[in-house]
Formats: structure tokens, C-alpha cells, sequence
């Protein structure tokens, strides 16, 4: 049960964990018996355009078993070309979670980029980075004159963290964390993002769905095929056609790959179980970040109809989140709903 210390907090539900787990078809249910609104956690979700690659439901796909709309937000919010942070994603989502419970809802949080949640329900703030306009030309002629490997080469010793997640040919964001290095002394892997020494901002529950790894790589296998059958590569086609390869957005999973492919980099075959390879590897780094919080409790799908998972989350959320007097039931006649909190 919520302490009372939290109940004055405003409630939000969440549904987390790693790719192919089925979160979207199981929220749209919970949400529906709740009064809920999904609020997604994905940090490719945001862009237009960018919807087979994500597996992002399309809009006649958003509704309830009943066949009513579930409200559905941070989809679509900008291009691919337009910058979109983590820091913008935090204000955009509480901005959200106090608009629905001005109309009585519950914010659901639904999704798998472990920052972006962890940004919205744990009281993190972020830095105003300096900028300086000296040092930022005085970088770019560094790259224009050795080339944009030098500064990813020199981000590599300062900050390791950043390098691995910048692209070598993303020059406007090698030279944005070498000018914060710079100018700070810090890396921008950690300068962004402080945490303050005080309680979290919402009354949380969460719920974290796993199934043995076999089981959920078989999963990644036949979504990627899924999603090659729907037209991933008209869709990357199509974007390649609008936006530069090496922006953020396009280096996302499924879209580097892929793109790779159609610029001749690699054969189609390659591209695909590349593109599998590394989505498994994404679902090792999802489970690894949630791993951490204690507070998500974990329920194991192997074996478990879709009803009786719904079942036990709405009856969690109602419990947790003081929506009701029902009693969460942790077994049913037939099978046990086992879950646990991190350890």
C-alpha cells in the first residue's frame, strides 16, 4: 500500500521493461479499465515519420478493447532534424501528467528508454550548459581541417561515455560536448543530468514485464521480420530522401542499419541480422538499467494469458496508487502471477 506521506503526491502508473515484451497492447487494457492515458517512453517515438522502425501503434490501433480511444502522448512531437533532448522530453511529460489529472485521469508511462523515464519520475534537474561562441568555431575548424574523426578521437580520451554514443560523423553534437568539456571540466555525460537530495515528485507504481531471454529474443527475431514485411525499408527510403544519414534521429536502431544498407554499405542480409543482433543487445541494456530500481516490481510473462497479466497490473495500480479498495491478488486458481521488486 502508498505511505500516507505520499498520498498528497500526484499518482502515476508505469509499464516498463524491454523491447518485444508486449508493454502497448497490454497498456492500452490497463488504461482502459483506469481511466488512463499513455504517455510513451521512447526516445524515437517523438519523431514524425519515424513509426515502423519503433513499432509506434498507428492512431486507429490506440484504443481499448472496447474499442475506445486511449489518449496517447509524446508521439510525433517534432522532425528528425530538430534537435528533441531528454531535458525536453522531462518538461514536455510532467507538463502532460498535470494536464491529465486536471481531467481525472492517470498518467500511464509506457515504454523502454530508461533515461527518459527515469528523467520524469526521479527528481532530476538540468544544468543550463554555457555555450561560447569562440570555442565552438575554434572546434569546427579543427574538423573542417582534420577531420571530424580528430574531435571524436579527442571526445574518446575526455569523455568516453558521450563518444560512444556520438556518431563520428555527427559533427554539431562532437563539437557541443567538447565545448562543454571545455568550458566546464565535465563531460557532458554527466553535466546534463543532477539529481537532487530530495523525495521523487510522484506517487509511483510501476510494473517491469520480462519473460526468459530464449523467449524474448525469439520475440526480436519475428517483430524485426514484422517489421521488414511492413515496409521498414520504404520507410528509411523515404527519410534518407528528406534528412542527412548521420542525424541523431537516423542513427537510432533499425534506421542505422537499414540505412546502412541502402547506401550500398552493406548487403540487405547483413543489414537484418545486424539489425537483430543489436536489437538484443538493446534488450540486455534496457534490463540492465531497470535492474537498478528498486521500486519497479518485475512479473514474469512466460506462461501467463494476457488476461490474467492485465488483471494483476490493474489490480497493482489500484492497490499501490490508492485508486480504489481492491486488494491486489498476487495468485490466481489456475497459475501464480509471480513478480518481484528488485533485490
Amino acid at each position: 500500500m502508498a505511505s500516507e506521506n505520499n498520498s498528497h503526491k500526484k499518482a502515476v502508473a508505469a509499464i516498463i521493461g524491454p523491447t518485444a515484451t508486449g508493454k502497448s497492447e497490454i497498456a492500452l487494457a490497463v488504461a482502459a479499465a483506469l481511466k488512463g492515458e499513455i504517455i510513451s517512453v521512447d526516445s524515437v517515438q517523438v519523431y514524425r515519420g519515424m513509426d515502423i522502425g519503433t513499432a509506434k501503434l498507428l492512431p486507429q490501433e490506440r484504443v481499448g478493447p472496447d474499442g475506445k480511444p486511449i489518449r496517447h502522448h509524446m508521439l510525433d512531437i517534432v522532425d528528425p532534424d530538430q534537435p528533441f533532448s531528454v531535458a525536453d522530453y522531462q518538461r514536455m511529460a510532467r507538463d502532460i501528467i498535470d494536464t491529465i489529472h486536471r481531467r481525472g485521469n492517470l498518467p500511464l508511462l509506457v515504454g523502454g528508454t530508461g533515461l527518459y523515464y527515469q528523467a520524469v519520475v526521479d527528481p532530476y534537474f538540468f544544468t543550463a550548459m554555457p555555450a561560447n561562441s569562440e570555442t565552438r568555431q575554434q572546434l569546427v575548424a579543427l574538423a573542417r581541417k582534420y577531420g571530424n574523426n580528430y574531435l571524436h578521437e579527442r571526445l574518446q580520451t575526455v569523455d568516453p561515455e558521450a563518444a560512444r554514443r556520438i556518431h563520428p560523423n555527427d559533427r554539431r553534437r562532437l563539437v557541443r560536448a567538447l565545448e562543454t568539456y571545455i568550458l566546464t571540466g565535465r563531460p557532458i555525460s554527466t553535466a546534463l543530468l543532477l539529481r537532487r537530495q530530495q523525495e521523487p515528485p510522484y506517487r509511483l507504481a510501476a510494473i517491469g514485464l520480462t519473460m526468459p531471454r530464449q523467449e524474448l529474443y525469439q520475440r526480436i527475431e519475428e517483430r524485426v521480420d514484422k517489421m521488414i514485411a511492413q515496409g521498414l525499408v520504404a520507410e528509411v527510403r523515404q527519410l534518407l530522401k528528406q534528412y542527412d544519414y548521420y542525424l541523431p534521429a537516423l542513427q537510432a536502431l533499425g534506421y542505422r542499419e537499414i540505412g546502412a544498407y541502402l547506401r550500398g554499405e552493406t548487403s540487405f542480409e547483413e543489414a537484418v541480422v545486424l539489425l537483430k543482433r543489436n536489437t538484443r543487445r538493446l534488450a540486455k541494456r534496457q534490463l540492465t538499467w531497470f535492474r537498478r530500481d528498486q521500486r519497479i516490481f518485475w512479473l514474469e510473462l512466460e506462461g501467463k494469458k494476457k488476461g490474467e497479466i492485465t488483471t494483476f497490473i490493474i489490480d497493482y495500480f489500484r492497490e499501490q496508487l490508492l485508486l480504489g479498495q481492491n486488494k491486489v491478488i498476487l495468485k490466481t486458481k489456475n497459475a501464480s502471477l509471480e513478480g518481484k521488486k528488485n533485490e
